[in-house]
């Protein structure tokens, strides 16, 4: 997975394909497609019924001859064809007749830390059924800590925390490869499920898994601080009846239930730590951390962070792009390698 600056500087799009939303990057045109990673087909006739957004919406509230699909998981394509079909209909067939006009078209894509051989295969093969000659597989930390601004190509340590739907990529780069880094199977889903869970198991109340932030709603801007109301009202289902109904739960009891799957980020956090040279440890201490992606927006988690590390955590100005930004500077060229060059003996 080890590709250079000249190489991604000749492809032509860079594609972040994330497990809650698709981002599309056209060398000289910027960001074109920012859609939710989700599509609706209809199983009787095979055919895709929406994309993006709107098939986000129909999540949840369709007849049992549509199907919604959720083509990438982790940042992994789970199934290639759904996967190809969403993003053809994303880029629209004004911008897929300006692609294929490339006499030999390249693409770059973002994938997981670590990420085995067969998913590195299932996101060449999307690209390649987009009409890409060649792809490049960069790792989401590098574009991610590239997109935020981060200093990767000089001898100094940054760290970035790539904070997805799935997944948390943590990682220590220093002239511009990864020193130490660690992907935690926890991400904004699973705060997400520990919240409705809480709910369900204290109050019989169902919120929709889909429709809604249940995180936004029972926290009400609160976060994971102790600042707020002392208590939300949340509206969902009766668990028993199936009724709507309206309870007042605790949001010091919530911030609880947020905290057990956020115990396995700390954990993956303290050992990226431990596992540094001290030299890099002593640059952190003065950098701190560099939180991005979608979930890196939840309210009180870098709070949460500095409290548990004792080092500046910041969060990117734009950290829900920060991977495809970054892609986009590399193929426009505006990212320059630190050379250094062999000693004379």
């Amino acid at each position: 997975m080890t590709v250079s600056l000249e190489q991604l500087r000749r492809c032509h799009v860079a594609v972040d394909l994330g497990a809650a939303r698709t981002r599309v990057y056209v060398k000289g045109l910027g960001l074109v497609v920012d859609e939710p990673s989700v599509a609706a087909v209809n199983t009787r006739t095979g055919s895709l019924i929406a994309v993006g957004a709107l098939a986000e919406q129909m999540t949840g509230r369709t007849p049992d001859y549509i199907r919604v699909a959720r083509p990438v998981t982790g940042g992994t394509v789970i199934d290639i064809e759904m996967a190809q079909r969403m993003l053809r209909h994303l880029l629209g067939e004004k911008l897929r007749r300006q692609l294929r006009r490339k006499p030999r078209l390249r693409a770059a894509a973002c994938t997981p830390h670590d990420s085995d051989p067969l998913a590195q295969r299932a996101a060449v093969e999307t690209m390649v059924g987009l009409g890409a000659r060649r792809v490049e597989l960069v790792d989401t930390l590098i574009a991610a800590a590239v997109g935020c601004g981060l200093p990767v190509e000089q001898p100094t340590a940054t760290m970035i925390m790539v904070c997805g739907a799935a997944t948390t990529q943590i990682a220590v780069l220093s002239l511009g490869s990864i020193v130490s880094a660690a992907r935690i199977p926890v991400g904004g889903d699973a705060i997400d499920h520990a919240v409705i869970q809480y709910l369900r198991q204290h109050h019989a109340l169902m919120l929709p898994s889909q429709s809604v932030r249940p995180l936004q709603l029972a926290l009400s801007g609160s976060g994971l601080t102790s600042k707020g109301p002392a208590t939300t009202e949340i509206h969902g289902r009766d668990v028993a009846t199936g009724l709507a109904r309206s309870v007042r739960v605790d949001t010091a009891a919530v911030r609880q239930a947020i905290h057990a799957p956020l115990t396995a980020v700390l954990d993956g956090l303290g050992k990226i730590l431990r596992d540094c040279p001290p030299d890099l440890v002593a640059d952190l201490a003065d950098c701190g951390i560099m939180m991005v992606g979608g979930s890196a927006l939840l309210p009180g988690l870098d709070q949460m962070l500095r409290d548990a590390t004792g080092v500046p955590v910041h969060i990117a100005e734009r950290p829900d792009v920060c991977a495809v930004l970054g892609l986009g500077a590399m193929l426009d060229g505006k990212i320059e390698p630190m050379v250094l060059d062999p000693l004379a003996c």
